[in-house]
């Protein structure tokens, strides 16, 4: 927007960004209110509560043997490397600890359909009967 002085022959090229930074400082203002708010919200409110014993009661969910075979062949529980005999002591414990435990097993795809099944069989034989085989989601055209 050009604007005369009083000489008439000169334009003011300049402009104002004041009413530009009051906006962006009020949408700014507006967005912090409206996300701690709508974070508020979303958060659930933890109760601390003592709970009876129940004979009947479920205990909680063991954590679930993960398992990692790469192509060279090493074995990996719980992203630390490891050796047959010590995966084979480790699942006989969660085992016994819990008979339900899962194992989620996840085999580079070029690793030999041998030791999948030797890694699996290994599980088994050791109480571990859930076994998830982890696989990445593929495009179909």
């Amino acid at each position: 927007m050009a604007a005369r002085t009083n000489s008439g022959d000169d334009i003011v090229a300049d402009i104002n960004v004041t009413p530009l930074v009051d906006i962006m400082l009020v949408l700014l203002i507006i967005f912090m209110l409206t996300s701690t708010s709508i974070a508020a919200m979303q958060t659930p409110k933890v109760v601390e509560v003592n709970l009876p014993a129940a004979a009947s009661a479920e205990a909680k969910p063991s954590r679930p043997l993960s398992v990692v075979l790469n192509k060279q062949g090493q074995l990996f529980l719980d992203g630390k490397p490891t050796t047959p005999d010590q995966l084979r002591t480790e699942a006989r414990s969660r085992a016994k600890a819990d008979p339900k435990v899962p194992a989620i097993l996840s085999a580079d795809r070029d690793a030999t359909h041998g030791s999948v099944i030797q890694l699996m069989d290994l599980l088994r034989l050791q109480g571990v009967t859930d076994i998830a085989v982890n696989t990445k989601a593929q495009d179909i055209d």
